[in-house]
């Protein structure tokens, strides 16, 4: 796609405009009107003011094609055209100027190859292969056979690839949902041929982060600063199940853009943003890492966009504190971990994955890194800081210490000895040896390691999670020797990780009776599909972020080209099924959004690897002088009063 169609078209569908940013606020200096205060008391809403309103006149607009995804019905019987444009009347905050970037964000990576060095790659403008590409566009339009064959071969290759990215970067702006005229964020999945949407035509935080990374990447930040400022309103609303209320601070999982008419004119209609926290979900489940992706989501906004405003306003502050502060929580827990139930990340059913799931400490270590970046200094900030540092100390300390697994380490496992008691203990959880799965011993390659799943008093779950381990190399939770020794293991495992598709979520797949019992027979979650074991494509692009991190682009390319022979031709699916990912899955969404918008990612970092730095946060040098400490402290020194002066309290 040319850079000069980069530019989303909005209100129109002919010529390129630039997305309006204004937020519907009637404040004209851009801030939201908090529902809670400042000085942090919480006002108690009443349920019929439990939606965030903007008022509007409902207009057929046959040519705002980019509104496909709203939906405009607020009852279960009401339809309306989607082709319909929703005109705010509220008053308009100023638009944020001068924060397009220059047109262009590097060719894509076919194209530059030659720049790169990948290890020995053969650095050719074909160093992807695209059977299956030319195969789907000669059954689309047909090839044109004139010219000289050596030239046609390039332009069918190059082709090939521009129209899928083409065709992807289309699905993502039809995705777009609008919010009094602004783009606000992408549906989950537009599918055409499901009937049953589920919730699937709602916003979900999770699913956005790489819809969100493409459009930074692309230079188009209003859509980004929109679904920032809009869902930290919804931030702070009441929410309940049966009468309880989580603690403050939570983000929901989704959100829907409802349209409902108002009292008295049925001419006129008023928008409404309806977020589900999770009391509408299937298992009823919060989420546990919408919130740490939103604080994650902000720093890539302020790196990309080089606007500091946001994070530098006082709720966007605030907001930040507040999952903070939900997050840093004193509670009965001994561990660094935060303590979650199953269902509450990505992994969204019952899988096992209840107590400390590798993926949500990833997630949290990170956000606690990206909070630190963005904090703004005052007397206020002093405590949390000082607790944020000292949580990121013991956490990087317990997971690189505890979580790791090599060969080395499983045969230390294998020799345990159990009913230690002793703050000098080797096995300090009591785990069994017996615990050691059958198939790890074989499995494990003699060069390479992972970070386990999961770790709690005698119990050690041993699967291996993909993005749990993806997210440690891009936060730097994981050292260097423990990043590269990852990326050795999925290279060993390639069959295993990567086969037909990638990514397996998290390998191996449970069966049997052990997946009755864990699961609870989850008919969705059978061996080999969906989060058991199932196929991810959006995991290409953390892929592609830690590989470039650690300076291995050559494995990323060649995840994607794996990802590209079948992505197009099988409509973007959601996930795929078996063990080599050779089955589209059987409840697998088409045109899901994220699926679309990872792929988007992983090309345009391949294209432009310095644009991964939004996303890496590096080492702290004080966290590895902290770290150091902590293995060689004595431990019962830990016991002891605390010294004041320290700059860590380990």
């Amino acid at each position: 796609m040319g850079t000069s169609e980069a530019v989303l078209q909005v209100l129109s569908g002919g010529a390129p405009r630039p997305f309006n940013s204004d937020l519907c606020s009637g404040n004209s200096n851009s801030t939201f009107p908090s529902r809670f205060l400042l000085k942090g008391t919480k006002k108690r809403a009443s349920r019929d003011k439990q939606l965030l309103k903007c008022s509007s006149t409902l207009q057929n607009h046959t040519g705002l094609n980019r509104l496909k995804g709203l939906d405009t019905g607020f009852y279960e019987y009401t339809q309306v055209n989607r082709l319909q444009h929703f005109k705010c009347k509220c008053q308009q905050a100023e638009s944020v100027s001068g924060l397009r970037a220059e047109d262009g964000n590097g060719t894509w990576f076919v194209d530059s190859a030659k720049k790169l060095n990948l290890n020995g790659a053969a650095n050719s403008p074909n160093i992807l292969e695209f059977q299956d590409v030319e195969q789907y566009e000669q059954e689309k339009k047909g090839l044109n056979s004139n010219g000289a064959p050596g030239n046609t071969r390039d332009s069918i290759s190059k082709t090939g690839v521009d129209s899928i990215e083409d065709e992807a970067w289309d699905l993502l702006r039809d995705s777009m949902v609008y919010y009094c005229g602004s783009p606000i964020g992408t549906i989950a999945a537009n599918d055409p041929t499901s009937s049953n949407v589920l919730n699937y035509d709602q916003v979900f935080i999770r699913d956005f982060i790489p819809s969100g990374i493409a459009f930074l990447l692309k230079g188009e930040y209003d859509i980004v600063r929109n679904f920032i400022l809009h869902t930290l309103q919804l931030q702070s609303w009441e929410k309940t199940m049966d009468c309880h209320s989580p603690g403050q601070g939570l983000m929901p999982a989704s959100f829907k853009v409802r349209t409902v008419p108002l009292d008295g004119d049925d001419s006129a209609t008023e928008e409404v943003l309806d977020p589900d926290f999770g009391e509408a979900a299937i298992g009823r489940v919060a989420p546990v890492d919408s919130g740490l992706w939103w604080i994650i989501l902000l720093r890539a906004y302020g790196k990309c966009s080089g606007d500091l405003s946001v994070q530098e306003r006082i709720d966007v502050q605030t907001g930040i504190k507040m999952i903070l502060r939900l997050c840093l929580a004193d509670g009965f827990d001994m561990f660094p971990t935060l303590l979650v139930t199953d269902g509450s990340c990505m992994i969204d059913r019952r899988m096992g994955i209840h107590g400390h799931p590798l993926e949500i400490q990833a997630l949290f270590y990170s956000a606690l890194l990206c909070a630190r970046e963005m904090l703004t200094p005052e007397d206020g900030s002093a405590d949390l800081i000082r607790a944020l540092n000292n949580r990121l100390v013991a956490l990087s300390f317990h997971i690189r210490e505890y979580y790791w697994i090599d060969l080395k380490k499983l045969n230390e496992i294998y020799r345990y000895k159990t009913e230690e008691y002793s703050y000098d203990a080797v096995n300090k959880f009591n785990i069994y040896p017996d615990q050691i799965p059958s198939w790890l011993g074989e499995w494990m390659p003699n060069k390479g390691g992972y970070l386990i799943g999961n770790l709690q008093p005698a119990h050690m779950d041993f699967r291996f999670f993909s993005l749990g381990n993806l997210w440690s190399i891009v936060s730097s939770l994981a050292t260097v020797d423990q990043s590269h020794a990852i990326l050795d293991l999925i290279e060993a495992k390639w069959a295993d990780l990567v086969a037909d598709m990638p990514l397996k979520i998290c390998y191996p797949a449970l069966d049997g009776q052990e997946w009755q019992i864990i699961t609870g027979s989850d008919p969705k979650n059978t061996p080999w599909s969906y989060h058991n074991g199932g196929s991810w494509p959006t995991l290409l692009w953390q892929f592609t972020v830690a590989c470039l991190k650690m300076n291995r682009p050559e494995i990323a390319a060649k995840a994607v080209q794996v990802a590209e022979r079948r992505l197009s031709r099988d409509k973007w699916p959601e996930y795929y099924d078996t063990k080599r990912a050779r089955f589209i899955g059987k409840q697998s969404r088409l045109y899901q959004t994220w699926s679309i918008a990872g792929y988007l990612v992983a090309k345009l970092l391949l294209a432009d690897p310095s644009a991964a730095k939004i996303l890496i946060t590096e080492e702290d040098s004080d966290l590895v002088n902290a770290f150091s400490c902590m293995i060689s402290a004595n431990p019962r020194r830990k016991r002891g009063r605390k010294n004041s002066k320290q700059t860590y309290i380990v």
